[in-house]
């Protein structure tokens, strides 16, 4: 039993010494705990504020200041860009420029006055279900007061909610699409997080060094096959969300890969710059989770991008998923196309430029 235990400690106090020697795993252990507490305590906010609102006025009357006013002081809304009619309204929230719209029609004031029907209309982005929630709140608690102070016999409805691209609010709806990112993030750059490193380990390394293959033409053939594969992945997961849980595709079918292989392009040179940097594959991939954990809740995927203090939503502008969350559910459920959303697609291009330029200059230095 001595001997038993002598042993056990003997391995036990090796193990440490190893942790300690391993920089990175230290860095995991504390870092990590460290990292979804401020993430989860600080930057995720249910209770969303300053909504993007444009106002569609077809009344022409004193009362569009009035709402104005009611809603920004509510602090909810944002009331951002004033059109003259509904489509307008609606081609903003397909393109994704506003989260809510507030029509007002021309028959506003004997609206007000007859409290037959709800005054106006607010038109609601659906696809994130807690902006719907964030929308009932503010017709209840804050626009309904700014009204009661104008005489009239009964009290009026003042809004009407009408819920765009997601009527029948399936939570699967919303999650499919985004999923798309969630799973290509973790494969896409796992793939080529252990391409280098392996290429090292295996000892083939050197051989492609001695090839006359250039820097350029070794990490863009790295990354081709992956990028087909991720393709693969997409119609897998358009397919089954279709069949298996109804998940409609309303814009075209060409713009969600159009999408996806930018966003491909953009993780897999992610993954080939981890792995100029990492020593082992077991390491590549301890890097891989420390990008990996933060992306899921600061790319809106989760929990809504709007209610993250401004640190925050920073941070996650520099994140790819960010960008291809708002891509993938603007062509799959608001029927957005490609030109619609091409401003979430160019930080995508600059993040992809950045890092393979990066993983080039860092794959010199390691040859050297």
């Amino acid at each position: 039993m001595r001997r038993f235990l002598a042993r056990t400690r003997a391995i036990a106090a090796k193990e440490v010494v190893q942790l300690r020697r391993d920089r990175l795993t230290l860095v995991m252990v504390i870092g990590i705990p460290a990292l979804q507490l401020l993430l989860f305590g600080y930057a995720i906010n249910t209770d969303v504020r300053y909504l993007k609102t444009a106002v569609a006025d077809q009344d022409g009357t004193r009362m569009l200041r009035e709402l104005v006013a009611a809603v920004e002081a509510s602090q909810v809304a944002e009331v951002v860009a004033t059109v003259n009619t509904a489509s307008q309204l609606e081609d903003l929230l397909r393109q994704g420029w506003i989260s809510m719209g507030i029509l007002i029609p021309y028959d506003l004031e004997r609206r007000l006055a007859t409290a037959d029907r709800p005054a106006a209309q607010l038109l609601v982005d659906a696809t994130d279900p807690s902006l719907l929630g964030t929308a009932q709140v503010l017709l209840e608690l804050e626009l309904s007061n700014s009204v009661r102070q104008r005489p009239r016999k009964e009290p009026a409805r003042l809004l009407e909610v009408r819920a765009y691209y997601k009527p029948e609010r399936r939570s699967e709806v919303q999650i499919v699409p985004g999923l798309i990112g969630v799973i290509l993030t973790l494969t896409m750059s796992l793939f080529t997080a252990v391409a280098i490193v392996r290429e090292l380990e295996r000892g083939t390394l050197e051989f492609l060094i001695n090839t006359p293959v250039k820097r350029s033409e070794l990490m863009i053939g790295k990354i081709i096959p992956y990028i087909v594969i991720g393709l693969v992945q997409v119609t897998i997961i358009l397919g089954l969300g279709y069949y298996l849980f109804r998940v409609p595709l309303r814009g075209s079918l060409v713009d969600p890969y159009l999408a996806a292989a930018t966003f491909i392009m953009a993780t897999l040179t992610l993954g080939l710059l981890i792995s100029t940097v990492a020593q082992s594959q077991f390491q590549s991939m301890q890097m891989i989770m420390l990008f990996f954990l933060p992306s899921i809740p600061l790319s809106g995927f989760m929990f809504p991008y709007e209610g993250m203090p401004r640190a925050a939503k920073a941070l996650a502008e520099l994140l790819p998923l960010t960008h291809f969350v708002r891509m993938v559910r603007g062509i799959i459920l608001r029927g957005a196309t490609i030109t619609d959303v091409s401003r979430e697609i160019w930080p995508l291009v600059i993040f992809f430029l950045v890092t393979l330029t990066a993983s080039m200059l860092r794959f010199r230095k390691r040859l050297d």
